[in-house]
């Protein structure tokens, strides 16, 4: 299926620092909670991600991740993700996270 341009920019993909993470044992599949730092603009956001394969909470302090923040916030178990958190699978199916190739400013849109 080809879109429009238009329709690429309703899809709002920022750049945020994860500022914490913590296991999140009562998802049905392995996952980590996220709070990810978007700027003054957005804020705090939270949200969960299955990516217990490659990450540990510690290691993921400080890291900067591409996320969706337009979508409508989803009830993920007990929690609230109110951003999805952007990945790729590697050879096995596992997610590797997506970020900039380096430190840029926090609430950058993707263009």
């Amino acid at each position: 299926m080809t879109i429009g341009f238009d329709d690429f920019l309703k899809v709002d993909i920022r750049v945020g620092e994860i500022v914490r993470a913590e296991p999140f044992p009562e998802a049905r599949k392995p996952a980590i909670k996220l709070w990810v730092d978007f700027g003054a603009e957005l804020g705090v956001k939270k949200s969960s991600a299955q990516i217990t394969k490659h990450y540990t909470p510690d290691v993921l302090i400080g890291r900067q991740v591409m996320a969706v923040v337009n979508f409508p916030p989803r009830q993920i178990g007990p929690v609230m993700s109110e951003v999805l958190v952007l990945g790729v699978p590697d050879a096995d199916g596992e997610v590797v996270l997506l970020g900039p190739g380096h430190d840029v400013p926090i609430g950058g849109r993707l263009f």
